[in-house]
């Protein structure tokens, strides 16, 4: 059958092209991003009925796995109508590809028929989460156990990489916790000035600032930013240690990595953290006090008395007490995201970007249910 004498589709950079009707013409970047037009293209196209068929491959410029795997479709489509098929002008390095993607056709084939449709892929995506949470109970039972080891005999912790991580985690981490805590306290005070002023109770101010930082955004900012600077940093570190085979060492030698690596961070980080929301909720306390008193005239002697009057004790306290559960959740979720890895630095830092983003979601869950219960309370 004769084909017209050019049927051409083109992607961004790639094209096929029917020269004299026996020769089809290939050229442009045929990458995973480029190939899905000609692809269709391809899909659609009539080939001849029998007879040679040339693909011409010179004037590819750029071949991935998937443009290599989109070829070697074509060619054998065209066989399978009776063409005596040849590839030519291919450059060194995209034969070698195209080789082996047919050398190992079979075995990708089996691999993409192997994937799980419909209910068997959802049956197969609630698997995985019920197999990970369970990973993790048994990641958390295990911390426990070494929590209660240590507890009877204190020697086995590594008290001085507990002091380091204190160090790291807790000190290091005053600059940026202070200032953040402080530009937000001015942010909630100059927004509430706006709309105090206009009902002229300018005094209240005070109540906004206080049991607003107290209780929820100074807690929950310094957590959130030892989630993304601490959880991320000890995710990284046990990844890269196992990636390098240093967890298999310590077991062999019978040392535990949750005793070594786990609970020294995670003490730790459940005393930095307490402190650290001190000092953010005096920062952004503070805060509040420069931008009342030159937005709203209150000075700092009334925002003090206001502030004794209006600001319970429990404010403070709720926001202190939820700050060692915040500090246990980022510890073991870094620690957990980072006995996961399996792969070598690409894995590391997917695991690394995930045990950031759990925790500081399952920190703002936790904040969330805590705010519910003492709700019901009337705390």
């Amino acid at each position: 059958m004769d084909l017209p004498h050019t049927t051409e589709t083109r992607g961004q950079a790639a094209a096929v092209t029917f020269v004299e009707g026996r020769t089809l013409r290939c050229r442009g970047s045929w990458t995973m991003s480029d190939v899905g037009p000609v692809e269709r293209a391809l899909r659609v196209m009539e080939w001849p009925a029998g007879g040679a068929l040339r693909f011409e491959g010179s004037g590819i410029q750029a071949l991935d796995t998937g443009g290599a795997v989109v070829l070697s479709q074509a060619v054998m489509e065209a066989r399978r109508r009776g063409c005596e098929v040849t590839v030519e002008g291919l450059q060194s390095e995209h034969a070698q590809l195209m080789n082996l993607v047919s050398v190992h056709w079979d075995a990708m084939m089996a691999h993409v028929a192997a994937r799980p449709k419909g209910t068997a892929r959802l049956q197969s995506i609630i698997r995985n989460v019920i197999s990970r949470f369970l990973c993790g109970l048994e990641f958390i039972g295990e911390t426990a156990m070494a929590f209660l080891r240590v507890c009877s005999s204190p020697g086995h912790l590594r008290w001085r990489s507990a002091l380091n991580s204190l160090r790291l985690d807790g000190v290091n981490a005053l600059p940026i916790t202070g200032l953040l805590t402080f530009l937000i306290g001015v942010v909630i005070a100059y927004q509430g000035a706006e709309q105090l002023r206009k009902f002229g109770t300018n005094i209240f101010i005070v109540d906004l600032v206080g049991i607003s930082l107290l209780r929820e955004i100074a807690p929950l900012i310094a957590a959130i930013l030892i989630a993304g600077r601490s959880g991320s940093a000890y995710a990284a570190h046990i990844g890269t240690m196992k990636v390098t085979e240093e967890l298999d060492a310590l077991r062999t030698f019978g040392l535990s990595p949750t005793e070594l690596l786990v609970l020294p961070r995670m003490l730790a980080l459940v005393v930095a953290l307490p402190l650290l929301t001190v000092y953010a909720d005096v920062l952004g306390v503070f805060g509040g006090m420069l931008i009342a008193a030159n937005q709203l005239n209150v000075s700092f002697t009334a925002f003090l008395s206001r502030f004794e009057e209006a600001v319970a004790l429990r404010h403070f306290l709720i926001g202190v007490g939820k700050a060692p559960f915040f500090a246990v959740i980022i510890a073991l979720v870094g620690c957990y995201q980072g006995f996961q890895i399996r792969g070598g630095v690409d894995d590391v830092g997917r695991h690394t970007t995930m045990s950031v983003v759990q925790s500081i979601f399952l920190v703002i869950i936790f904040d969330a249910l805590c705010s519910i219960m003492l709700n019901w309370w009337d705390l």
